[in-house]
């Protein structure tokens, strides 16, 4: 088979043309010699990183980096900062500790985070759940999940669940079908969230297929993340577009990060472009002490200066509420330059 051949016959060629989920991700970059073959690094600097927290580029959002050290390459490419000691830990919210069974976490009396999925499109170098996110061993079994679905039975206070991860939209649409439908067989469990990364790192997940079995488990509402204008991309409208003709309000958690989005014409830009997709900018979220992040934390007098600016260009509905989560499983807390309120 002469190289052209190769070429047109190879998973991620394949995945670029068609774009079918499933092929996309099949055609993800894992390991640190298959990124240095297509971007220009040393395999040998960033493998100790990958050995350590999993790598996982798919050919779309790859496609997304215009150049060494851009918002997308700092968001997806391992870093060797992420070996560092920096004093902080792979737990700060204490999730284990709030977690009565595997998978769930229960830190508020009427909510619950169930992480149904250990999997992501891209495995995000700023990620909370670095600790967890990739490795096999913390997937959540069939098991688990009925324990966890059995606890949420049993507490009638659960008023809401909120489906995270990994990304649920990494489900396949019938596990996911079944997890939605076991939440609606519980009468006192009222609302559903899901917290996705995947309209837009994956945008071709969003099918018509699955977001016609989505319409069938209202009220639904989904929260996203976008972090820079370059993540809107069409295929990202589409998507956006798809879950908000069925009705699915969307939100999104923007997470402040250095180097990345620590700007306030950056920002501006960003939640702007996000009310045109009709998604609502939600949280400003300050980046949270994980073990392997220091390098994207920013001052907090960083997120004032750019919630400041915010507030009046562009001003109502695209001004997030910014937010910190405190460690040790305290809950959110707005940072406002009038006071702290904790939610």
């Amino acid at each position: 088979m002469n190289t052209k051949a190769k070429r047109l016959s190879s998973p991620i060629f394949r995945a670029r043309v068609r774009g079918d989920w499933h092929e996309l991700l099949a055609a993800s970059i894992r390991t640190a010699a298959a990124l240095a073959a297509q971007l220009p690094l040393e395999a040998s600097a960033i493998a100790p990183v990958a050995a350590r927290y999993p790598l996982c580029i798919n050919p779309y959002f790859l496609k997304l980096i215009r150049s060494p050290g851009d918002p997308i390459w700092r968001q997806a490419v391992p870093d060797v900062r992420e070996l560092e000691a920096d004093g902080m830990v792979s737990d700060p919210l204490d999730e284990k500790r709030q977690s009565p069974v595997p998978g769930l976490t229960h830190r508020y009396p009427d909510r619950v985070l169930l992480t149904v999925s250990n999997r992501c499109a891209v495995y995000c170098r700023h990620c909370l759940r670095k600790r967890m996110v990739g490795d096999p061993a913390q997937a959540l079994h069939p098991a688990a999940l009925r324990d966890a679905l059995d606890y949420i039975r049993r507490h009638r206070a659960v008023r809401e669940v909120i489906l995270s991860g990994g990304d649920p939209l990494l489900l396949e649409d019938e596990a996911l079908d079944r997890v939605l439908g076991s939440l609606r067989a519980i009468a006192h469990v009222q609302v559903v969230r899901l917290h996705t990364r995947a309209p837009c790192t994956l945008p071709q997940r969003v099918t018509p297929g699955l977001v016609r079995m989505l319409r069938r488990h209202h009220p639904l509402h989904m929260v996203l993340q976008f972090n820079h204008p370059l993540e809107i991309t069409a295929q990202a409208g589409v998507a956006c577009h798809r879950l908000a003709q069925a009705g699915i309000p969307l939100g999104c958690q923007t997470v402040l990060l250095r180097g990345v989005n620590d700007d306030p014409q950056v920002m501006a830009d960003l939640m702007r472009a996000l009310l045109r997709l009709r998604v609502k900018p939600y949280y400003l979220h300050h980046a949270d002490p994980v073990c392997g992040t220091a390098h994207f934390r920013t001052a907090i007098d960083t997120g004032l200066r750019i919630m400041a600016r915010l507030r009046l260009d562009p001003g109502g509905m695209a001004a997030p509420c910014y937010v910190a989560d405190l460690p040790g499983g305290g809950g959110k807390t707005v940072l406002d330059p009038g006071g702290v309120e904790r939610l």
